[in-house]
């Protein structure tokens, strides 16, 4: 590996004294470094760092989705599930890579999510963790339709639905009762929240599935809106009728493994903090 891209969150490094470090280090043996700040991802990028946590890998896997190049996630803050290494272990972790390579590089499944009004596309976005159909803070639940494969499976009055992926069945999935999946597996979850239904368990799909989530409204609410976000991170409005179709992505997220602390071991020290 000889080419970095290196994606910092400042929020967590803000007079980039970590990021500069690191960057010091690959150039000290011979590597070429770009940071995101300096410009735009080079094609011959061998490796994108991310230094944040999980949320800024989120975003730079969504960013850089039409890339193909893995990413590498030193966490800054909390033990997260992506990062692979924290900024204590980062220098010897990287010194591993370059003289060994990586252990792995894990293929993380993505979702597309496409919004339609009255039979046109209004958004369209893809997430690595989850897509969310949820309410506006002035509405107490919204009222939906979800078809699988264009068949009905049932109508909702919840804060929300949860679409997620095996990556993202550890974040707002598993807080809202959902089951956690192995993060390589290929298969589509959905956690509906706080429903007022008798289906009110999670369900898993396969990853073949083609999920629609319908918005409708009770009577005398015909204003409702809900809101469909990607990653927790870009929204797109939605109103009665309008419908948001769900598939895996034709594109993964490609993680470097460094065979340092795997998915079971993160888990069990995450459920033992928490």
């Amino acid at each position: 590996m000889n080419q970095f891209y290196i994606i910092t969150n400042e929020d967590k490094d803000p007079d980039l004294k970590v990021t500069k470090v690191i960057k010091d280090f690959l150039e000290r043996r011979g590597k070429r470094c770009l940071l995101s700040s300096q410009g735009s991802m080079p094609a011959e990028t061998d490796c994108a760092l991310v230094l944040g946590g999980d949320g800024t890998l989120l975003q730079a896997a969504r960013r850089l989705e039409r890339r193909n190049v893995p990413l590498l996630g030193i966490n800054l803050g909390t033990l997260g599930y992506l990062a692979e290494m924290d900024v204590h272990s980062a220098l010897d972790g990287l010194k591993e890579l370059l003289e060994k390579g990586p252990s792995a590089v894990e293929e993380r499944m993505m979702l597309k999510g496409t919004i339609f009004h009255e039979g046109r596309v209004i958004g369209e976005d893809v997430a690595l963790n989850d897509i969310f159909l949820g309410r506006q803070a002035d509405f107490k639940v919204i009222r939906f339709r979800v078809y699988v494969d264009d068949n009905f499976l049932s109508s909702y009055a919840a804060d929300g639905m949860i679409v997620a992926t095996p990556t993202g069945s550890t974040a707002y999935n598993l807080s809202a009762g959902g089951p956690i999946v192995e993060p390589t597996a290929s298969l589509i979850v959905l956690t509906p929240v706080a429903p007022h239904a008798v289906l009110n368990r999670s369900i898993v799909l396969s990853d073949k599935s083609r999920i629609r989530l319908e918005l409708t409204a009770a009577p005398g609410r015909e204003n409702t809106e809900a809101v469909a976000g990607f990653d927790s991170d870009s929204q797109c409005v939605l109103r009665p009728g309008d419908y948001i179709e769900i598939r895996k992505s034709s594109r993964t997220t490609k993680i470097l493994k460094l065979n340092r602390i795997g998915f079971l071991e993160t888990l069990r020290r995450k459920m033992s903090a928490d």
